[in-house]
């Protein structure tokens, strides 16, 4: 364990400055002009020199990326991850006010994807070779090979503009108080995005699902279940469900990255006020303390998706530690 502790806290610091230092790269060499993205051409025009100068050392323009990383590292270290350019105040507070939101959506869309995922896998692997299994693996198939934006997209027009089951975006009703909106309408603006990310999420967990399923119904002990007469839905529920929640489980917590990575494309067909809205505002403008800011802050979260899932599978399998520390 002191080991392995070690090991991952040597990784994780490496995958903070890997990810600060490529963020900071990327930032540098966009061909987006800040001054322009932010203040306007126009308006851009119509300054003086020094003006110009002013803003272009608010917005650290013409700065060499080495010069400009070492100097946000070393605040960093210090506990200065600097102030948002765009929303003009401190970083965490940015990226806190704004991860209350996403992290409603994304605990939403992660429990559904699960609950989707192990359902349709148990469904489809239960009754292997049925039209029940080839319509579930299809459609399975088809959504993992869809684009996350693009089930937005059709899920907004289908159930938004022509059904209007739902609100066309946004977290609350425009206009409202923060304070005098209901848990039932934050709830009612929130399904949507989150059954978007649900559906984009449960294909990988369902077919990995399903083949742990067929794998289990074909088993010795389960042959022999349906010899003394067992019913094929009490063989599932008893021996098949036990034997792949915790597989599962372990294969969602390693798939928080591609959550996180979804939300930010369904934040924005729904303007929904999030995280990943604020990273695309951040790099439309240049605000590269916010966006180092919201990349580590995701960084850490898919870590400890995946870190949790290691930990997970080691605990179902021993063998798993054993045959890590025999690689190394």
């Amino acid at each position: 364990m002191a080991r392995f502790a070690a090991r991952e806290a040597v990784r994780f610091a490496l995958l903070m400055f890997a990810v600060s230092f490529a963020t900071f790269t990327l930032v540098a060499l966009s061909p987006i002009d800040p001054l322009q993205a932010n203040v306007g051409q126009q308006a851009l025009l119509g300054m003086s020199e020094a003006k110009r100068a002013q803003l272009a050392a608010h917005w650290d323009a013409g700065v060499p990326l080495l010069e400009r990383y070492g100097t946000w590292l070393v605040d960093a270290l210090h506990g200065d991850w600097g102030t948002s350019l765009r929303f003009n105040a401190p970083v965490p507070a940015v990226v806190g006010e704004r991860f209350v939101s996403s992290a409603a959506l994304m605990l939403a869309a992660w429990a559904l994807s699960g609950i989707l995922g192990v359902v349709l896998g148990m469904a489809a692997g239960a009754s292997k070779g049925s039209r029940v299994d080839r319509v579930i693996r299809w459609t399975c198939l088809a959504l993992s090979s869809t684009p996350a934006f693009w089930v937005a997209i059709v899920a907004l027009m289908v159930f938004s503009v022509w059904l209007g089951w739902f609100p066309l975006g946004f977290s609350m009703p425009i206009g409202a108080d923060q304070a005098t909106v209901s848990f039932a309408v934050r709830v009612h603006h929130l399904a949507l995005p989150a059954l978007v990310l649900a559906l984009t999420g449960a294909p990988g967990i369902a077919l990995h699902t399903r083949e742990k399923a067929i794998e289990v119904m074909e088993s010795d002990y389960v042959r022999l279940a349906r010899a003394r007469g067992e019913s094929m839905r009490f063989i599932a529920l008893r021996h098949g469900l036990r034997n792949i929640v915790l597989p599962a489980l372990t294969l969602q917590l390693s798939s928080i990255g591609e959550l996180v990575g979804g939300t930010v494309l369904v934040e924005q067909v729904f303007s929904y006020p999030g995280l990943g809205q604020a990273a695309v505002t951040a790099g439309l403008g240049g605000d590269a303390p916010l966006l180092v800011g919201i990349a580590l802050f995701c960084a850490v979260l898919v870590f400890a998706g995946n870190l949790l899932a290691d930990v997970l599978a080691r605990a179902v399998d021993p063998r798993v530690g054993r045959e890590v520390g025999h690689a190394e």
